[in-house]
């Protein structure tokens, strides 16, 4: 066993541990927190492979924008910032599902390669990956950062009935029902 192999093993572990407590902790921040050493332990695992461009950019636009677009999106749509009741659920029928959803790409992916040596690609550069993202997969790539903008306005809108609200002005009664004359009574 070499130190690459440990270190792979190391890392998928940490990235699989924290992936696990990302979804089965009740504090929201700090399942956002958990997210964040997952993700940074996948970029480990890309520089451990020799991939340091796709591990860089894991860095930059997983850890770094991605949690800091969902520590915004807790912070403005006022979420509990304590445990949450509501996050709490019942824990058999998700290991059950993952459990067998795991086992069976494990024996798909058994079935489909056959344990089989394939011949290695040639390493990828950085040229040929920007000309794969900004040629062929830039529609995509940007209908996700739309949808992701369009997301983040959309909870806080939800979230914040005070937003676009019209209020009254001095002078005026409630919204919505004209002046209020002193000294009579509705």
């Amino acid at each position: 066993m070499t130190v690459s192999d440990v270190l792979l093993l190391a890392l998928g572990a940490l990235a699989v541990g924290s992936g696990a407590l990302v979804v089965t902790s009740s504090h929201l921040v700090r399942s956002g927190l958990y997210l964040v050493v997952s993700l940074g332990a996948i970029a480990g695992l890309y520089l451990v492979l020799g991939a340091e461009l796709v591990a860089w950019v894991q860095v930059l636009v997983y850890v770094g924008a991605v949690v800091v677009l969902l520590l915004f999106a807790v912070m403005l749509t006022r979420a509990p910032i304590g445990p949450s009741a509501d996050l709490d659920r019942p824990a058999f029928p998700a290991i059950l599902i993952g459990g067998g959803t795991g086992l069976g790409l494990a024996a798909l992916f058994a079935d489909a390669f056959h344990w089989v040596r394939y011949p290695e690609p040639e390493p990828g550069t950085a040229e040929r990956v920007g000309e794969q993202i900004f040629g062929a997969w830039v529609l995509p790539f940007e209908v996700l950062s739309i949808l992701l903008l369009s997301a983040l306005v959309g909870a806080i809108i939800l979230s914040r009935p005070d937003v676009g609200a019209r209020t009254s002005l001095p002078g005026e009664g409630p919204v919505g029902e004209g002046p209020v004359e002193e000294g009579v009574d509705a």
